[in-house]
């Protein structure tokens, strides 16, 4: 049972405290909600959340309908909270202790939020004080999540002005009933809208970048490959041609290709010279190579299909990374500081990512790491005692190395797992009764 005595004016006029009261299975709870503190209030809730999800869907679909837009109202609510409490941890930087290298890793890592949802609420929390009516509605209930952080989204890269303007546009349009998705549109282009209604006009992204340097984006498919985007000025123009024009005609009265499909190949020959200046390190397995249909992956942990990996190899041809003694030096001693070439081939085979659990940074990106320290002395640069290590937990892991656990797989892998700093334990609210 649950009872909520709200406030009331007693008969000599002393106001009475809000109570909550809970019952079940056992166990009570009475808050007075006037008095009680954030972390009992956190806990009460999460108590009554855990004994909901244990309780039987009702029977009623009419039931169900209105415990639904209920609950979703309430979860909203707890967003804002959310909002909150993330945005504090973010300003303070407290992640950085825990050996955390951003407040977005901590979301995805410790809170198992997917990429998407941790940008979206790491927005909301940075975004909210410059948002008072979006924070204002949000916390009464009379704005959703999706509406709030839609409008946070879109005030990111607009200054304060901007934002002010943008987001009494963007509320408006929630008045009037667009709904999230339909927000979203015009926060993505919410310059131009601003603009519009305005009457200033406001160029396009690519025309903001003006006409002076060149410039070029690129953004990875599912599949592996690229799409790429760019505008060249004049003199960069002529070099493309001069490099390009003569390789992207096409080959003979045989080649089908078109002129976009011939510039392609053309940029791609230019770029590895003649497949001599390529280095392309594929994953594969010897059955991969020899017709097998089990996929392939980069060295960055991006997979691509077994046919593609066996015409890489074609091009390429085949280099064998040899795990000891042999064709590369694998075991270099105290005589060298840095790992060869060679070695780093190894590692980022036996490390699609950081060393340390769930950090996610490719091992293209990483740090060689003596697992020791070789500073020490103790940790000779020899394959079986480095690790690859982002360049933000390699620099935490030496200053912090009491908060480092280092344990090593069966496959012959380095594991890193963070400890809470010394006087960062978590405190634990007691979960029965609050007065």
């Amino acid at each position: 049972m649950v009872t909520i005595i709200e406030p009331d004016i007693g008969i000599q006029g002393r106001h009475c405290s809000r109570l909550f009261e809970y019952y079940g299975n056992m166990r009570s709870m009475v808050i007075d909600l006037d008095e009680a503190s954030t972390a009992e209030m956190v806990d009460a809730l999460s108590v009554i959340t855990a004994e909901l999800a244990q309780r039987p869907t009702p029977e009623s679909a009419a039931a169900c309908m209105e415990l639904t837009e209920t609950l979703a109202a309430t979860t909203d609510q707890c967003e804002s909270v959310l909002a909150g409490f993330i945005g504090r941890v973010d300003t303070h930087g407290e992640v950085q202790r825990w050996g955390l290298p951003s407040t977005r890793a901590w979301l995805r890592s410790r809170l198992g939020m997917r990429d998407h949802h941790a940008t979206q609420r790491l927005t909301a929390a940075r975004q909210r004080h410059r948002l008072p009516h979006t924070a204002k509605l949000w916390a009464a209930g009379e704005l959703s999540r999706d509406y709030a952080a839609t409008i946070a989204e879109a005030v990111a890269r607009l200054d304060d002005h901007e934002c002010a303007a943008a987001e009494s546009l963007l509320l408006d349009m929630t008045s009037q009933g667009f709904s999230p998705g339909k927000l979203a549109s015009f926060g993505r282009r919410i310059r131009e809208v601003i603009a519009e209604r305005d009457g200033t006009e406001t160029p396009d992204a690519d025309s903001r970048r003006g006409y002076d340097r060149s410039w070029i984006t690129s953004t990875r498919s599912l599949d592996g490959g690229r799409y790429i985007k760019g505008w060249l000025n004049a003199e960069d123009a002529a070099v493309w041609d001069g490099a390009l024009a003569q390789l992207a005609a096409p080959a003979g009265t045989d080649d089908r290709r078109d002129l976009p499909e011939r510039t392609a190949a053309a940029l791609c020959g230019v770029l590895a010279g003649g497949h001599t200046a390529t280095k392309v390190t594929v994953i594969c397995d010897l059955d991969t190579l020899t017709g097998g249909t089990a996929p392939a992956r980069l060295a960055d942990g991006t997979p691509i299909p077994a046919a593609h990996a066996r015409r890489i190899a074609l091009s390429a041809g085949v280099s064998p990374l040899i795990l000891g003694r042999g064709n590369v030096p694998l075991y270099l001693g105290h005589r060298h500081r840095f790992a060869s070439p060679g070695q780093r081939r190894v590692l980022e085979t036996l490390y699609p990512t950081c060393a340390v659990r769930d950090c996610e940074v490719p091992a293209t990106l990483c740090e060689v790491d003596h697992v020791d320290g070789w500073a020490l002395g103790n940790s000779p640069t020899d394959i079986d005692k480095l690790a690859l290590c982002c360049g933000w937990h390699n620099r935490f892991k030496h200053t912090n190395a009491e908060q480092i656990r280092i344990s090593r797989n069966a496959d012959g892998r380095y594991l890193y797992r963070v400890l809470p700093p010394p006087d960062g334990a978590r405190r634990q609210h007691s979960r029965s009764t609050f007065r």
